[in-house]
């Protein structure tokens, strides 16, 4: 994932401190109350990594099989595969029987939208390719979670009737979470506040993605009592800072949870996903333990159920 990337040398001059709550957030959690057994879903982007071989998954495995592998250690995805195609209902098939076959958890595939309707049809005129989009990935049945709709860098505010007409028309009972790049739905205030209020009258959630170059999509703005949060980190020169970040992630994820959140999804991304796994189970074990989630923690080749020591990857 390359969203968000600076140069190695100019990591050290990034601010990650949080943003405080964002408006619509008090809006959101004031009048709830404490959950006793939020739902937390941890996982990553892409199952197909050659780099996780003899990682977390055994040497010969084939790459027909990697997503058999995948579901053995994560309860999650983000499932960017069908961004680049609308699905056939087959391959969704396909993918649902490994995931019931392989998975020991409740896993669930949280599909990107396709780029036939985000990027090319711009949202107008999609109808058709929903349409086919939707009757896919129903075939996941029990394993499908919220879906994920991103927008284009050039979506910018001039497009928010767009943007409304084409959430206000999807079925009501599907979960989704937006993602905006464009950097005027942050800098503008009152673009700002009628954009989430929008998603919060609409029930649909704001993607937050904490990637080092576009601090501003970290809006800390829940319109729903769940959060979809996107980090993006550094690569294994940077874990400490990755960790760190990590750890400032849990302190305000408690807060909401005190206040009536509800569910976390939490994908990790990295710019070189060959320790992403690292990553991963480092917030895995960091949410089991201050947060009460039971998210069972990877089992890394060759060295017990516990991972490896971080500093030899």
């Amino acid at each position: 994932m390359d969203f968000g990337k600076v140069p190695a040398d100019s990591i050290k001059d990034v601010d990650f401190t949080l943003p405080e709550d964002g408006q619509q957030t008090l809006k959101t959690l004031a009048h709830l109350k404490p959950v006793k057994n939020a739902d937390f879903y941890i996982g990553c982007a892409k199952w197909g990594r050659k780099e996780w071989l003899e990682m977390i998954y055994p040497k010969k495995t084939k790459e027909a099989d990697f997503l058999d592998q995948y579901v053995k250690h994560f309860n999650s995805i983000e499932l960017n595969a069908v961004f680049y195609s609308i699905p056939k209902a087959e391959l969704i098939r396909k993918w649902r029987i490994k995931a019931d076959e392989n998975t020991a958890s409740d896993f669930l595939f949280c599909p990107k939208f396709s780029r036939t309707i985000s990027h090319i049809k711009r949202l107008k005129n999609a109808e058709e390719a929903t349409d086919q989009y939707l009757a896919s990935i129903s075939e996941f049945g029990r394993f499908l979670g919220p879906c994920f709709l991103q927008l284009g860098d050039n979506f910018g505010p001039n497009n928010f009737e767009a943007l409304e007409t084409y959430l206000e028309k999807l079925p009501q009972d599907l979960e989704v979470f937006v993602e905006l790049r464009h950097e005027e739905w942050f800098a503008n205030k009152d673009i700002r506040t009628k954009l989430f209020e929008m998603l919060s009258k609409l029930k649909k959630g704001a993607a937050i993605t904490d990637a080092s170059g576009r601090r501003d999509c970290v809006h800390m703005e829940l319109t729903i009592p769940e959060i979809f949060i996107r980090f993006v980190g550094n690569g294994k020169e940077f874990q400490d800072s990755d960790f760190a970040r990590i750890d400032e992630w849990r302190v305000r994820i408690k807060s909401w949870l005190d206040k009536g959140l509800k569910k976390v999804y939490f994908f990790l991304h990295q710019h070189d996903e060959k320790d992403t796994p690292i990553l991963a189970n480092y917030t895995i074990e960091q949410f089991n333990k201050h947060l009460g989630s039971e998210v069972p923690e990877i089992k890394f080749i060759n060295t017990g159920d516990d991972g490896p020591q971080h500093s030899l990857f």
